[in-house]
């Protein structure tokens, strides 16, 4: 075998592997998740959490650039040996990724971990939502002390980092599993690009930072940030993040936190009653505070701006994406954690 066929194998063998390692998701909790991973995740953040810019982002800046440099010199080159070139850097990022984060994606689902059913009946989300309305509207005058008026975050996007890490602590005492140690969340260098692709925020698999969008509206901000950290700590899967991020922000003591993941579960809930009962929609959107409503509406005016064919297509290859690492509903995954809602809370106060 010659040299340059050793690492495109290795990527297929590497394939193989991840097929049959679905299959042994108590191994991947007990020795990656629970173990090597736990280490590899402390050492990052340890080494990066405290440099006040996304070392990750400059990271991708470099490869990007090097990989058009690269097929620009190498231009003439023969394609045969070019394809054999990009399956090698394939193969070793591809090995870093899973090494380094996404053997998070072969985990014990988090509704065997918390018993939490995977079911549930139209009647069963509408008590809940309706639970969640009342929780949301609670909140939100208790900020504004007027209902018709919008949330609007006071603090800066380096407060709302340092806030988080309160829910997080209140959450461990409950759920040890949930512990956040070592921070490390960031603005991203990207932001106007991930806006443009439509997302709030991603985890770097690589140096294990946290990166958000800073030109998000602040009222959402502090869910996004909960949503990245529950992926530092080892969550690969959208819909657990979305529902630990949930929960953090839930049991932290700040009410402008509060209100970021009521309101975006609330969101959640809505949708997914709009897409089964037009009419009951209809019914509980009357219940809900106007401003809380003017919240909503300065989402939509905020991402109609970036709306173009790149958010699309892009979202397209992230439903693959997810498709291809253990998440059967793509891009829908993030709206499934209502299942998890849904059925924790199911007899319990929303707290």
């Amino acid at each position: 075998m010659k040299r340059k066929h050793i690492l495109p194998l290795f990527l297929l063998i590497q394939i193989v592997l991840l097929k049959l390692l679905a299959f042994f998701p108590e191994t991947v909790e007990r020795f990656y998740s629970n173990s090597l991973y736990v280490w590899i995740s402390h050492f990052s953040r340890t080494l990066l959490g405290k440099i006040p810019f996304s070392v990750g982002d400059i990271l991708y800046g470099i490869v990007i650039f090097y990989c058009i440099y690269w097929l620009f010199k190498y231009r003439k080159k023969p394609w045969k040996d070019k394809v054999w070139t990009i399956l090698s850097f394939i193969s070793v990022a591809y090995f870093l990724f899973h090494f380094l984060w996404a053997f998070n994606y072969y985990r014990v689902p988090l509704f065997e971990k918390m018993t939490i059913k995977r079911e549930y009946t139209e009647a069963a989300l509408v008590s809940f939502t309706e639970k969640l309305i009342i929780k949301t509207n609670a909140v939100q005058f208790a900020i504004t002390k007027d209902s018709l008026k919008k949330v609007n975050n006071p603090y800066t996007q380096d407060s709302i980092f340092k806030l988080t890490q309160n829910g997080y602590d209140n959450l461990a005492k409950q759920y040890p599993m949930f512990t956040y140690e070592i921070p490390s969340r960031k603005k991203s260098l990207m932001s106007l690009p991930l806006t443009y692709m439509g997302f709030g925020g991603y985890l770097n698999p690589f140096s294990n930072e946290a990166q958000v969008n800073d030109k998000l509206p602040m009222y959402g901000f502090p869910n996004v940030v909960c949503h990245e950290m529950a992926h530092q700590i080892g969550y690969g899967s959208e819909s657990e993040c979305n529902f630990i991020g949930f929960l953090a922000g839930l049991k932290n003591n700040d009410l402008y936190c509060q209100y970021s993941a009521l309101s975006s579960a609330l969101r959640y809930c809505m949708s997914n009653i709009g897409m089964k009962n037009e009419k009951e929609f209809n019914r509980l959107k009357q219940q809900i505070n106007p401003g809380i409503l003017k919240n909503y509406q300065e989402s939509e005016a905020f991402w109609k701006q970036y709306d173009t064919f790149i958010d699309k297509a892009f979202h397209t290859f992230y439903d693959q994406y997810l498709k291809s690492n253990q998440q059967e509903d793509g891009i829908d995954s993030y709206s499934k954690f209502v299942d998890l809602l849904v059925n924790y809370y199911k007899g319990k106060e929303i707290k």
